[in-house]
């Protein structure tokens, strides 16, 4: 049977985790190891690896490494996580890493919350729930709104619990005078961004993971849950008596490992938060987290079980946050990404481009505002320049050019040989970048107002013209009237006269 196993360099500790299988629903743990390596030691506050912590890691990579071989395990992936992120020097550690022979990829925190995703799914079943996902680390805090399976928002807030730990408590892990107060501002503070994200909506399930969250559950249980649970009436109530104990006190009293005796408090206050937020007193704990999302990708993927799908999935999203970042225009882009979305469907006949391909239509039009943020007159251009040059999950970089084009092209001058990153792409990248862009015209006009109003479209394709039907509840001459004005590319890029009509909804 294959074998695959994770390497979880995380901000508090480092794990091994090994499996096998014949399937991705059976899946065997045969080795699981952690070693109390907290990477998060110091880098928060000096932006550096400690060097004993890189020794330390090393040794425990060294480790790792020599148990895959002894173990035949066929595909294995390491990663580390926020408290590598922003470190000076992290390829240094990157370098350590190599010269005992394991691939060390710095992941950022949504890619982190897409594996964790799968392992909560694997583990809860996420279909038909609209479900928060929390994962709390040593470095950051991920948040995750889940919905028919599919990660609607995502986000990497600095809120771990190593760094909490040393920027507001003393050495014995306790909160000074007056620190509780400023502790709590700051979690409120940082969390304020994502608040109104939180306060629309309502959760079926809130689920924690991360070492802090087992703990927490064995320490205050919802009583009667079939899964273990957090009580947040409880954890309140033991976060104020832990609060005066030193770290000794706290592992004596509640048998806790010493990793664990200090970073439990902070994360008490971070999840008193989040709880808050999320309007639950019940915070699910499913014992699972990156490692387990690790293998279960790795398993998917050598059994042929993941494919466009869960790429296009993992790419829109990081347009998502990306057009988040640079404050753009949400409704819009959803709005403008949900018509190209069924354009690209239903012409298929027409442009005859591989559903591949609907995932660069589908990040070119979420994300072709994003220039907005530095001058509207030139916004194509800056869209192409931040796509081109941003971290976008799920694209490579060659994808990542062809996105660029197809957002510059949205309006203004269509593709020309003398625009530079058009011109260095392959005869059929170009290609498929006119129709593209094409098409993403189109839908950008059926949103002209930026209000929302096509409601659906009724399309029939026939030999020498395409008719579109509008359907909406209020008036659509001014999206009619877009659509004809950059319908004129439409009609040069597939040779086909576009017909453009109001419908009664």
């Amino acid at each position: 049977m294959p074998r695959f196993g994770a390497i979880d360099i995380g901000s508090n500790a480092t794990r091994l985790f090994i499996v096998e299988g014949k399937s991705l629903d059976d899946l065997r743990v045969i080795h699981r190891e952690r070693r109390s390596v907290r990477m998060g030691h110091e880098v928060f506050l000096t932006g550096r690896l400690a060097p004993s912590v890189l020794d330390a890691c090393a040794e425990a990579l060294d480790a790792f490494a020599r148990q895959l071989d002894e173990l035949g395990v066929d595909r294995h992936r390491a990663v580390v996580t926020a408290s590598a992120r922003g470190a000076d020097n992290a390829d240094e550690l990157l370098d350590r890493a190599r010269q005992v022979g394991v691939r060390l990829e710095v992941i950022d925190g949504t890619e982190e919350a897409r594996l964790i995703r799968l392992a909560v799914d694997a583990r809860l079943g996420l279909s038909g729930r609209r479900a928060l996902l929390v994962d709390l680390g040593g470095g950051s805090l991920e948040l995750s709104d889940v919905h028919h399976d599919e990660v609607r928002f995502s986000t990497s807030i600095e809120l771990g619990t190593v760094r909490l730990l040393e920027s507001f408590f003393d050495a014995d892990a306790r909160l000074g005078p007056g620190r509780e107060r400023i502790l709590v501002e700051h979690v409120e503070r940082m969390l304020e961004p994502f608040a109104a994200d939180f306060r629309r909506r309502s959760y079926d399930l809130v689920a924690g993971t991360g070492g802090n969250f087992g703990v927490i559950a064995g320490l205050c249980p919802l009583e009667g849950a079939p899964i273990p649970t957090i009580d947040m009436r409880a954890a309140r109530r033991l976060r104020e008596r832990m609060l005066s104990m030193t770290k000794d006190e706290r592992r004596e009293a509640y048998g806790l490992r010493d990793d664990r005796a200090d970073v439990v408090v902070p994360a008490l206050f971070v999840l008193d938060a989040v709880s808050t937020l999320a309007r639950t007193d019940a915070i699910v704990t499913p014992e699972v987290g990156l490692k387990e999302g690790l293998v279960r990708d790795l398993a998917g993927r050598h059994f042929g079980v993941w494919g466009a799908k869960l790429d296009e999935h993992l790419a829109t999203r990081a347009a998502v946050l990306l057009g988040r970042r640079f404050h753009f225009d949400e409704p819009h882009a959803t709005q403008v990404d949900r018509l190209a979305s069924e354009l690209f469907d239903r012409l298929a006949e027409v442009h005859a481009l591989p559903s591949d391909d609907r995932v660069l239509l589908r990040v070119a039009a979420i994300a072709h505002d994003v220039g907005d943020f530095i001058d509207y007159a030139g916004h194509h251009k800056h869209s192409q320049y931040i796509l081109e040059h941003s971290e976008l999950l799920g694209l490579s970089a060659e994808h990542r050019v062809i996105v660029g084009c197809v957002a510059r092209y949205h309006r203004r001058s269509p593709p020309s040989g003398r625009h530079e990153r058009y011109r260095t792409l392959s005869s059929a990248n170009q290609l498929k970048v006119r129709r593209l862009a094409a098409i993403l015209r189109l839908a950008d006009a059926l949103d002209r107002g930026h209000r929302s109003k096509v409601r659906g479209l009724e399309i029939t394709v026939e030999a020498k013209e395409v008719v579109v039907g509008l359907r909406g509840v209020e008036d659509l001459s001014l999206e009619v009237w877009a659509a004809e004005r950059k319908g004129a590319y439409f009609e040069e890029v597939f040779g086909r006269r576009l017909r453009m009509e109001a419908r009664a909804s």
